[in-house]
């Protein structure tokens, strides 16, 4: 049985529903199950890891265990005892490439590598997948697309080569139900670096529309995501990514291809298939 912490984020959820069609057994933890709408086949279980309130019959049978890295930073060492005391053999981590190209504020990079070492000391069987820029942040950009042809932000030039979430999920799969990546640290990303106006670009096309960037300035940003109500950490994380990818462009690497044996999913394949997110 897999334990999937984080369940219904970008790439919890995409785990959990590659494993239920596989017809694996998935417990998915989630704060809140009522409103999850996860697979079908998956034991949606309550609790919150950041606070380590996971009630016993979560790890029930548990083998494996996918870790997402951002809400459970102080929790993660105990976390991982809990699963090995139930019977858990690996943990599959879902870090960030920032661990090995520092970008932004050093602080959340910090984040990330205080997780992997949880996993390393857990004495489970680890894999840590440092993951590119999701394609799926692009999202952000959808209430501007729906109500015209511009999106306006900071650093429009700052490159890195954003990542399907479904290539993360099948490495991830992978790593849950075999050994071969025990030990494995992998620089996941997408296949060729873009701009944030060449992501721009990319949805125009998916959409039939022509779309532009326009250039503000990062305290023009920092004041509008900060009026969306949006927390300092997540500005401070944005920006500051923005801004290192803007001097020096984002790793590009051919990890998944050579994992998967199929080339990495395009950003424009990911823009086609979340096309309706931004009509």
């Amino acid at each position: 049985m897999i334990v999937v912490i984080g369940a219904t984020g970008t790439v919890g959820r995409e785990v959990t529903g590659l494993l239920t069609e596989a017809g694996a057994e998935v417990t998915a933890l989630t704060r809140q199950p009522a409103t999850a709408v996860l697979p079908a086949g998956a034991r949606v279980v309550a609790g919150d890891p950041s606070t380590l309130s996971i009630p016993e019959n979560a790890w029930r049978g548990a083998d494996s265990v996918l870790l997402s890295s951002r809400a459970i930073v102080a929790t993660a060492g105990d976390l991982l005892a809990a699963a090995a005391a139930h019977g858990a053999r690996r943990v599959v981590v879902i870090s960030a490439s920032s661990v090995e190209y520092p970008v932004g504020e050093p602080r959340f990079a910090e984040e990330f590598r205080r997780v992997e070492k949880a996993a390393r000391n857990s004495g489970l069987a680890w894999t840590l997948l440092r993951c590119a820029d999701f394609a799926a942040n692009a999202l952000s950009w959808a209430p501007q697309i729906r109500a015209g042809d511009i999106v306006r932000g900071a650093y429009g030039d700052a490159a890195a080569s954003p990542i399907h979430q479904r290539d993360i999920a099948e490495v991830a799969v992978r790593a849950l139900t075999g050994d071969d990546h025990a030990g494995h640290s992998y620089l996941l990303t997408g296949p060729r670096s873009l701009t944030q106006r060449d992501r721009v670009g990319l949805i125009g096309e998916a959409i039939g529309r022509e779309l532009s960037f326009l250039e503000l300035s990062p305290d023009q940003v920092r004041a509008a995501m900060t009026a969306q109500g949006l927390t300092e950490e997540i500005v401070a994380r944005s920006l500051g990514s923005l801004a290192g990818y803007a001097e020096t462009p984002g790793p590009t690497t051919d990890t998944v291809e050579r994992l998967l044996g199929r080339p990495a999913l395009d950003f424009g394949e990911w823009a086609a298939t979340y096309a309706s997110a931004f009509e």
